[in-house]
């Protein structure tokens, strides 16, 4: 792989990704407190820090981080002012590298003001932050369900193989409320199993193919924006588990 990707479990359910390119340039995606990165690279390099949005519980190891290791800063230019200092901001269409890996920019609003995220063509990889989960999609704490709807659908020109790099462990819950809304769906059971198996073993569920979400993400499957926008308020008071 053109690039290797490992989750980071940080604060109660969050990821940061750290991303390592075959030249040795190392990335790290959301950095939510510096603690568990460093203690995973230790006095090795850190180059590069992407922020996906400014919600503290993706940007709060940043400085620390920064710090120690001289990484440079990326993340939305809109409503910059709300992030850690950026030392580039980046914009919808704009493409950057991390090493030899190139890394295109998408503006995905609607679960926060300048949300972006970003794809790696090579691997193929997303990271979606609190737009896309497994089996789920963020809330709408900044924006509108047209919104969040059409940045989802900022999505649909990737392949089935990219792996999608959420920000949250929330897939077994995610889960139960497809199975709720779509319980005859075979996959959603089948996912759900294997979600389970990973969760007692301790494992991460993530990353996922876009493929898998595609057919067992109610979000993703949904047809219009009413229909999105009535899932997630059902979702917001789901009891499932």
């Amino acid at each position: 792989m053109p690039l290797d990707i490992k989750p980071i479990p940080v604060l109660s359910d969050n990821y940061a990704w750290l991303l390592t390119a075959s030249d040795g340039v190392r990335a790290v995606v959301d950095p939510g407190e510096a603690g568990p990165i460093i203690e995973r690279i230790g006095d090795g390099r850190l180059d590069l820090i992407l922020l996906t949005h400014h919600h503290g519980d993706h940007t709060g190891g940043t400085e620390e981080l920064r710090q120690r290791y001289g990484a440079k800063v990326y993340g939305g230019a809109e409503k910059k002012e709300w992030m850690p200092r950026l030392d580039h901001d980046v914009e919808d269409g704009d493409v950057f590298a991390i090493g030899n890996e190139e890394v295109r920019v998408l503006l995905t609003p609607g679960h926060a003001v300048g949300h972006v995220s970003y794809v790696v063509p090579a691997v193929p990889a997303l990271f979606c932050g609190d737009v896309l989960f497994s089996a789920g999609c963020g809330r709408l704490l900044e924006g509108t369900a047209e919104e969040l709807f059409n940045s989802l659908h900022r999505y649909d020109d990737l392949p089935d193989s990219t792996l999608v790099c959420a920000g949250h462990e929330y897939t077994r819950s995610n889960l139960l409320f497809a199975l709720h809304v779509d319980p005859d769906n075979a996959d959603v059971k089948a996912r759900l199993e294997q979600v389970e198996r990973l969760r007692k073993e301790g494992r991460p569920t993530l990353p996922v193919s876009l493929g898998v979400e595609r057919r067992t993400n109610p979000f993703l499957r949904a047809p219009d924006v009413e229909t999105f926008a009535r899932l997630r308020r059902e979702k917001d008071s789901f009891r499932g588990g």
